[in-house]
């Protein structure tokens, strides 16, 4: 089978088209033949091997362990394990995998290793790939650490992002008014997903709203809490993707010394089936539409990490295999 292989950290230019051996699934495994899968911030860090949290996760200090990127899966169920119980052969499925994989024709891994659900028939697999990893983020960003709540005034910065187009529109469908926040030459589109009011940063800035958001999410870690903590309510909460240690000591600062909350998103936090299910009913329902900005081949896969890197990509990039 066709795979995109890295054996160095690197720039785009490091990944490699290479034939490698079709995986067979063991006892406790899926087989999965991959239609489309999607760019995301992790597998960029990953290939870059920065920052070092990367190296950690990715679990190579010198060199990638895993040499196939690739954390969002959309496909079809070609053959399961004897004890894998979730699919059966042929069923169509989108999802996580917790190990990478996807930038490949085929996709194997054990049960405990990913977070998958049965794809919307009226989803296409492009469509069902962009969703996986950015939803679940700004899903557990807003619902859990924001603590979401119907007539709130949310701001979402980053509302053009892969996450903050989804963002946006989770926000909507928990009943708030969203401001988003982007550059000058997406301001259409990110009305068009739904905001109520939408702020070009270069001709306003947010954080001078005094008092005026409920919940503000950061979800391109472009603004601190410092930055805006003037634009939250007296009780308000600033969420961002970000995190390290010195952001969760934070955290526990402010906590302590104020009404206001800052909470960092921990990487390690995964979503659970729970949250698969309410993703595929936001799809479902049509809550949540996927803003593909383009679309590759496998083969294009280095271009488009390269079009990421930019940090101008409008909504998801998806990888059709």
């Amino acid at each position: 089978m066709k795979a995109m292989v890295y054996d160095n950290y690197g720039s785009p230019d490091v990944l490699e088209l290479r034939e490698i051996e079709k995986p067979t699934p063991k006892d406790d495994e899926v087989l999965i033949k991959v239609h489309a899968a999607s760019v995301n911030a992790i597998e960029y860090r990953f290939l870059l091997g920065t920052p070092f949290l990367a190296r950690i996760v990715a679990g190579g200090l010198l060199k990638p362990k895993r040499k196939v990127l690739g954390v969002d899966v959309a496909g079809r169920v070609e053959a399961v394990g004897v004890n894998f119980k979730q699919f059966q052969p042929g069923d169509e499925v989108f999802g996580l995998s917790f190990i990478n994989g996807a930038f490949a024709e085929y996709f194997c891994a054990p049960e405990a290793q990913i977070q998958m659900v049965l794809k919307p028939a009226s989803i296409s697999f492009e469509e069902a790939a962009a969703v996986p990893c950015s939803v679940s983020t700004a899903l557990i960003c807003l619902r859990d650490f924001g603590q979401i709540q119907p007539g709130q005034k949310v701001l979402i910065n980053g509302a053009s992002g892969a996450v903050g187009t989804f963002a946006v529109q989770i926000a909507k469908a928990y009943g708030t008014e969203v401001t988003g926040v982007c550059s000058t030459k997406n301001l259409d589109m990110v009305h068009s997903i739904g905001t109520d009011r939408v702020i070009d940063y270069t001709q306003e800035n947010f954080a001078q709203n005094e008092g005026h958001y409920d919940l503000i999410y950061d979800a391109v870690r472009k603004r601190s809490f410092s930055d805006c903590r003037r634009a939250l309510s007296p009780q308000g909460t600033y969420v961002t993707t970000a995190w390290s240690p010195l952001l969760a000591l934070q955290e526990k600062w402010i906590s302590m010394t104020g009404s206001q909350k800052m909470v960092p998103m921990n990487p390690m936090d995964r979503p659970d089936e729970k949250d698969m299910l309410e993703l595929k009913e936001l799809l479902e329902t049509g809550k949540v539409t996927p803003y593909i900005d383009r679309r590759y081949t496998l083969s294009e896969l280095p271009e488009a990490l390269r079009h990421y890197g930019t940090g101008h990509a409008r909504g998801k990039i998806v990888i059709t295999i």
